[in-house]
């Protein structure tokens, strides 16, 4: 059987961050892994903004709410799951992902917790584990299921090495150049068709 393993942002949501810092008028808080690939530099950057900014998470929360998956995201997601088991993987926070679950009929989220003292300050991160969509990959494959894998920047990357397949949906120019060796899709349509083309290649491989 296989199972389909997404990311969240830049796959099915937007980037959160990002529109965080639209929002709340601190452009600084722009950067994402696209930007900055080792994640806990980027943490440590957001943390010291917000801390400097006094943003809270009753701050940050009204705003994410206001948001909305994708365009087309929750119909790619039911067709996927006719065919597949799926797994979002996601370096987000259960803090800031419930918006995005409620609207995506709650998927199975595999992601991070943000520690938050008694006045809704962001004092730090605490990850599920270290490089933890990897793992969770590498897991599943040991219960002998084969896993295709899709998402769109630096932090996929090894997800995508673990992976049996893994395909690249709407990733920046630099980062489909240096991660060639996997498809790029830029629509839903696309990435249901690679995840086909994917499951069919593997079913017939006798490995």
């Amino acid at each position: 059987m296989n199972i389909a393993c997404l990311d969240l942002e830049g796959v099915l949501a937007p980037e959160i961050w990002i529109n965080v810092a639209e929002l709340a008028g601190v452009p600084e808080l722009r950067a994402t892994t696209r930007d900055v690939p080792d994640y806990d530099a980027l943490m440590r950057q957001r943390l010291a903004i917000l801390a400097d900014r006094d943003i809270r998470l009753q701050n940050i929360r009204p705003i994410i709410e206001s948001m909305a998956p994708l365009k087309g995201a929750r119909d790619f997601l039911n067709a996927m799951r006719e065919r597949y088991q799926v797994i979002i993987l996601s370096d987000t926070f259960y803090e800031f992902a419930g918006p995005f679950m409620r609207q995506l009929g709650w998927p199975t989220l595999f992601c991070n917790r943000l520690d938050v003292d008694q006045d809704g300050r962001i004092v730090g991160y605490r990850l599920r584990q270290g490089d933890q969509k990897r793992h969770a990959v590498r897991a599943l494959r040991s219960l002998n299921y084969r896993i295709i894998a899709a998402g769109d920047s630096y932090n996929d990357a090894t997800m995508l090495a673990e992976a049996d397949s893994g395909i690249l949906f709407r990733p920046p120019d630099y980062v489909a150049r240096e991660f060639a060796q996997y498809p790029v899709t830029n629509t839903y349509d696309e990435l249901e068709a690679a995840f086909l083309e994917a499951s069919i290649a593997r079913a017939a491989d006798p490995a």
